[in-house]
């Protein structure tokens, strides 16, 4: 007999996810990490008398408890919900392009495009006309993919069988003109790590859908909260995790896996794996070339590795009101070219870069203690720049490139630096040495419209071993604690039918 029915490598929100759900339906689970902590992405850490949120812009999918969005389900199913505090955010963003715009968008659909057509009357039409398209088409999305329709044909749902695969940049230039508003439309794109000429606009309508009916939402206490939480119910739901344990190879047993060999060099057996690592990790170095097939080689072979993050981290010795800032999300643009924002993610430097700026304490004012605030400063950074980077200049480097970011920062803040009381700095390297991610990607791999999951077969590639997570589906916090349950869903219903002995 087996160790265990289940063993999962890495606790991030997938990871975590996968894991409590097979616990809670009594699942001899064991979750495994190589961090000192739970959550990947979803983390916090301390400096001074602040805690810094590390990734969590907005919550999506949350809704309401009277409209109740499907992230709500997942959590309840998971046993979390009542155990954690969400604050929703009323505005989905500020977008500040200096001297040219200056717009804040609520989280509603018809208030968004009121202020959008005031702000570009020129469009007016279609401003409506594109955000009723969004609707529609996501609508159909949810009829023939989310729904799992069996009578799925191009004639119930046009839109999507036309649209499904189309960038999303073709798609705007349908209703939209004016490159500023195309820019102040588009921003969740970041959230993708792609711009809009390369993003599936599958993914851009399910971001703008999701949000504004289901409202962007912060955790009380930030993504560790939910981290926790999450591993609380799988322990004490009688799974056992370790930390500090790095998995170095997956065992395999015929055409099977078999369980694990951590770095120690212990055996550890189990009926089915579940891998929240990144697939280069979990297929090249613990799976290994001879165990893995063609056809996920051959997919491997044709990706490239999603950007990571240039990240300040501040906190300030004032509240948000004495600093100026009013809205919980601001992206502080270099220009309204997006295809420009997107080539300055593949430099080092920062003079022209895009940034998002997250402050937690405006919806929620209790984040920080009395009398401060803080704020993540972000801008997307592919590693390879940096990785070149003479590691005697790296310090001096990441400082060079905050002091301009902030300063740039001080155009739409002005006197926010001189507010600092404590500050971290975060380059791809940094990221890629938490994550344990190659070129420190939480997105995984560019998500490009060829690489739509729409493609992915959701049978496993290898008998027993599944995998959950950005590297495998989207990227984010609703769609990776979606794939983590998922796939534990899969592997249930699998023991269920006796399919693996």
């Amino acid at each position: 007999m087996p160790d265990y029915d289940v063993t999962v490598i890495g606790a991030g929100n997938a990871g975590l996810s996968a894991a409590a759900y097979l616990a809670r339906k009594g699942i001899r689970t064991l979750l495994l990490e190589k961090h000192n902590i739970p959550g990947g992405c979803a983390t916090s850490f301390c400096r001074g008398r602040f805690e810094f949120e590390v990734a969590l812009h907005q919550l999506s999918g949350m809704g309401t408890t009277e409209r109740p969005g499907p992230l709500r389900g997942i959590l309840d199913g998971l046993g979390v919900l009542d155990q954690l505090e969400f604050v929703q955010m009323e505005d989905l963003y500020r977008v500040v392009l200096p001297g040219e715009i200056d717009v804040t968008l609520p989280a509603d659909k018809n208030e968004m495009v009121k202020i959008l057509q005031k702000q570009f009357p020129s469009e007016k039409e279609g401003i409506r006309e594109y955000i009723d398209f969004v609707y529609k088409f996501f609508t159909e999305v949810i009829g023939a993919f989310y729904m799992n329709d069996p009578a799925i044909s191009r004639e119930k749902y046009p839109m999507y069988f036309k649209y499904a695969l189309t960038n999303t940049q073709t798609v705007m230039d349908m209703f939209i003109k004016d490159p500023r508003l195309q820019m102040a439309l588009s921003m969740y794109w970041t959230y993708m790590g792609l711009p809009p000429r390369l993003l599936s606009f599958s993914d851009m309508a399910a971001l703008l859908f999701s949000y504004l009916e289901f409202k962007p939402f912060h955790i009380k206490g930030g993504s560790q909260a939910l981290s926790s939480a999450l591993l609380n119910q799988f322990q004490s739901h009688g799974g056992k995790s370790l930390f500090n344990t790095r998995v170095e190879k997956i065992l395999m047993q015929k055409d099977a896996v078999a369980g694990v060999v951590t770095e120690s060099g212990e055996e550890i057996t189990s009926r089915y794996v579940i891998s929240n690592a990144s697939a280069i990790s979990t297929y090249v170095n613990m799976l290994g070339k001879d165990n893995t097939p063609d056809v996920l080689k051959k997919q491997m072979k044709g990706s490239t590795i999603g950007p990571s993050f240039f990240t300040i981290y501040a906190g300030f010795d004032a509240e948000p009101e004495e600093l100026g800032i009013n809205s919980e999300t601001s992206f502080l643009c270099a220009s309204s070219d997006i295809e420009r924002d997107f080539q300055q993610a593949k430099l080092r430097d920062v003079d022209n870069s895009s940034m998002i700026m997250s402050c937690y304490d405006v919806a929620d004012p209790e984040f920080s203690p009395p009398g401060t605030s803080q704020a993540a400063i972000v801008t997307l950074k592919y590693a390879e720049p940096w990785l070149r980077v003479d590691p005697h200049r790296y310090a001096e480097e990441k400082y060079r490139c905050a002091d301009i970011l902030l300063k740039r920062a001080e155009k739409t803040y002005p006197g926010i630096t001189s507010h600092i009381e404590e500050m971290e700095i975060a380059t791809p390297v940094t990221h890629m040495r938490y994550l344990g991610h190659p070129g420190g990607g939480a997105y995984g791999f560019d998500q490009h419209v060829k690489d739509s999951n729409l493609f992915v077969s959701p049978k496993p590639p290898v008998k027993g071993l599944y995998c959950c997570g950005a590297w495998y589906d989207s990227g984010g916090f609703q769609p990776t604690l979606t794939s983590g349950a998922s796939s534990a869903r899969a592997i249930l219903k699998e023991m269920r039918s006796g399919e693996v002995a």
